[in-house]
């Protein structure tokens, strides 16, 4: 598994650094410190698995690096990890394809869980941006989540149905209680539920189970 880390503080991606070299034993991880650097990289290291990069480096746009970026590993899951929780800055990474957006000032747990979640093909969002989106456009009530859910959180929600627990699900998963956490969360936010039961109903009301 490859990494790539590409923040202007080299202080903060040694910090990352040691936590997934904690997390994540059997990676390579590799740092850049701007978006030259990182495509330069991306550009001789086309299998890099995830991508964690700050918005806010000096040498372009974020927006011009992340395409570029996209372009050139489609294939890697890109984390942003940036201080900035402008709703507006979020919205414009997830329309450019990102898997997750992480803020600095996000507890180290917090950040290790999600980006095992984007790792094990979920996406992360941050609190901010879903309280801001949870009245989203509805359909009977409910929003519209047939094309909204990962195949993983499809998976937990099969899951939930049988009426496992968190553990149990961890275990047939081989995932972390955490990340099967998250996976409920966002599972729970995609069919506009506030718990796994109502969850089970709306999800047989609407076609998903």
């Amino acid at each position: 598994m490859k990494l790539l880390i590409a923040d202007d503080h080299a202080l903060f991606r040694d910090g990352l650094c040691l936590q997934l070299e904690k997390t994540v034993p059997q990676a390579v991880i590799l740092q850049a410190a701007n978006f030259s650097q990182a495509i330069k990289i991306i550009e001789n290291t086309p299998d890099i698995d995830l991508i964690m990069i700050d918005l806010d480096m000096p040498d372009m746009k974020w927006e011009e690096g992340l395409k570029e970026i996209r372009r050139l590993s489609p294939q890697s899951r890109i984390a942003i990890i940036s201080a900035s929780e402008d709703g507006r800055n979020i919205k414009k990474a997830l329309e450019a394809g990102i898997s997750g957006y992480i803020s600095k000032r996000s507890e180290t747990k917090v950040l290790l869980s999600a980006l095992k979640l984007i790792l094990d093909g979920g996406t992360y969002l941050p609190p901010s941006l879903l309280e801001q989106s949870h009245a989203a456009e509805t359909v009977g009530g409910r929003r519209s989540a047939g094309n909204s859910l990962t195949p993983r959180q499809s998976e937990v929600l099969g899951y939930v149905a049988e009426g496992l627990s968190n553990k149990q699900i961890a275990y047939k998963m081989g995932v972390s209680e955490a990340t099967v956490k998250l996976h409920i969360n966002a599972l729970l936010r995609a069919v506009g539920a506030t718990n796994r039961t109502q969850a089970v109903i709306i999800a047989q009301k609407i076609g998903l189970i």
